[in-house]
């Protein structure tokens, strides 16, 4: 059944994702962009709204009444601080901020299942939609999860998807275990003392320390028989003194983003790089504190749960990719899968699309039907396990129902 069969107006939800574009809002400030979901569904009759969960997230729950699993789909809400890169009818209101992840494309997704929900009858169980803000900094799925709003909320299984540009465009993406890396930023300050550059040797410089971070942390990543999996160290950052020619510096900073294929290489190479930073600063008589930012765990994919979301391409007829190593990239939902059941898939965006965070990227809104429908099949799938059930012989909700005037 496709969203056309069931009369949602997919350009509702067109409107809807440029509408969300158009008020794009970096993390932790998606205000806006949470009421315009909230306007939107509430059309749809959910059984329940949670308002504020995470700080601004919103979750939206449609409950049977009845036993059987609880499915939670999430969507992030968050956008970027990048410029809008081309001209278009919907550009973001906001100088500087713009959904170039496509996190606006998600959450119409997302409003699509809502609309499917509202003329279909969940047989038992519940479906929780969660709107989750601060994907992008890592912040918002423990805010969510460590939420009291959340702990009437136990899933069964946890499901989200991301469009992924360089990929047929509606394929499905799909791996079982590591779907995504581990990454986190570490920031390094040095503290020495500034003197005359006349007289450096009356100072403590941390030029000679921070250059032997920088090229001790790219040994490091080289170092393979250190760690059994991929690691990377970037350094994005370096700043060393002042701008004058008459000042010997005495404060420098790093700040380098970590990044692992899993948790345990990723708490390996953690320790290796606070540790070797500490014992150059000693060496070098300065200084040092370490901060960590910008954190996320491996997205760990169940087994189950990607057979479920390869069912569901199969029923759609999208091509199926298989990946054989993780993104380097990371997502927040595996804090999620961390804790409960599910997976995330990539959905294709198109071959030639441009790539995420780029400005000239734009979600494609002709994706959209896909997700829906996707979701939609994960939905009718899990809740049609038998086990939950055994005795019930009709277990395939998809039949049609008014919510109007309906108590039960």
């Amino acid at each position: 059944m496709t969203v056309n069969e069931i009369n949602i107006p997919l350009d509702d939800l067109i409107s809807l994702r440029k509408n969300l574009h158009r008020n794009a809002e970096l993390s932790g400030s998606e205000f806006k962009s949470k009421q315009i979901i909230r306007d939107f569904i509430s059309n749809f009759q959910p059984d329940e709204i949670i308002d504020n969960i995470g700080g601004t997230g919103l979750a939206i729950i449609y409950d049977s009444k009845r036993p059987g699993n609880t499915i939670l789909f999430r969507a992030d809400m968050d956008a970027l601080p990048i410029n809008e890169g081309k001209s278009i009818s919907y550009a973001s209101c906001n100088p500087g901020i713009s959904h170039k992840c496509g996190h606006d494309g998600h959450s119409a997704i997302l409003c699509g299942l809502a609309c499917f929900l509202y003329q279909m009858q969940i047989p038992n169980g519940k479906i929780i939609f969660v709107f989750q803000p601060a994907e992008e900094t890592g912040k918002g799925a423990k805010q969510i999860l460590e939420d009291p709003l959340f702990k009437n909320i136990s899933p069964d299984y946890v499901f989200a998807l991301h469009n992924l540009p360089g990929f047929e465009k509606g394929s499905v993406i799909i791996k079982k275990e590591q779907f995504t890396s581990a990454s986190k930023g570490m920031i390094i300050k040095l503290s020495g003392k500034v003197a005359h550059a006349a007289y450096p040797e009356n100072g403590v410089s941390p030029a000679v320390a921070m250059a032997e971070i920088i090229q001790k942390f790219n040994d490091l990543a080289l170092e393979n028989d250190a760690f059994d999996n991929f690691v990377m160290i970037t350094v994005i950052y370096a700043s060393l003194g002042e701008k004058a020619f008459g000042t010997a510096p005495g404060y420098a900073e790093i700040m380098a983003t970590l990044r692992s294929y899993d948790n345990k290489n990723m708490n390996r190479l953690t320790y290796e790089c606070n540790l070797l930073s500490e014992e150059i600063a000693k060496q070098q008589g300065l200084d040092i504190s370490v901060a960590w930012t910008d954190e996320f765990d491996e997205t760990y994919n169940h087994s189950k749960a990607v057979n479920i979301i390869e069912q569901a391409a199969k029923s759609n007829n999208c091509k199926i990719n298989r990946i054989t190593y993780p993104f380097r990239w990371s997502e927040d939902f595996g804090r999620f899968t961390s804790k409960h059941k599910g997976a995330i898939f990539g959905l294709g965006a198109g071959t030639n699309h441009p790539a995420l965070h780029s400005d000239e990227y734009d979600f494609p809104d002709d994706i959209i039907e896909t997700g829906v429908n996707l979701f939609a099949d994960i939905c009718n799938i899990v809740l049609n396990e038998s086990e939950n059930n055994p005795h019930d012989n009709n277990r395939n909700y998809r039949h049609s129902r008014s919510r109007q005037g309906d108590d039960s």
